[in-house]
């Protein structure tokens, strides 16, 4: 059973930076599509970014997030920059199958492992 666990998360305010982490217990973790996605208050949740042969970003973060892994240590990254209030949001890593990275990453229902997610909140 592979296991995620997200850290990072926490009180910014407009304008900072902040990076998410998250630990992946499967031993395959180099094969994982890798990615970040977040729910608002009241809304769905949402792809962030991607990461699985290449990187892959939403429109609203690309410039400002980078999704990074460290497959030695079995853990995937979102540093955060310029954030904003609208990237206030329970943040959420997922893993799935090597061949998402090259068919499709965005869609929620590939992904087979969730972390049970980190509170970012982006005050004006």
């Amino acid at each position: 059973q592979v296991q995620l666990v997200e850290s990072g998360g926490g009180l910014v305010q407009a304008g900072g930076s902040l990076r998410l982490s998250c630990a992946c217990s499967g031993r395959t973790f180099s094969s994982y599509t890798m990615a970040w996605f977040r729910q608002a208050p009241g809304k769905e949740r949402l792809f962030v970014a991607a990461s699985g042969g290449n990187t892959y970003y939403a429109s609203s973060v690309k410039g400002r997030f980078t999704i990074s892994r460290d497959n030695a240590k079995n853990t995937v990254y979102l540093q955060m920059n310029s954030l904003k209030p609208e990237d206030t949001a329970v943040y959420y890593c997922a893993g799935g199958p090597g061949y998402l990275g090259t068919t499709n990453p965005y869609r929620r229902d590939g992904y087979n492992f969730w972390g049970q997610g980190t509170q970012v909140t982006v005050s004006s």
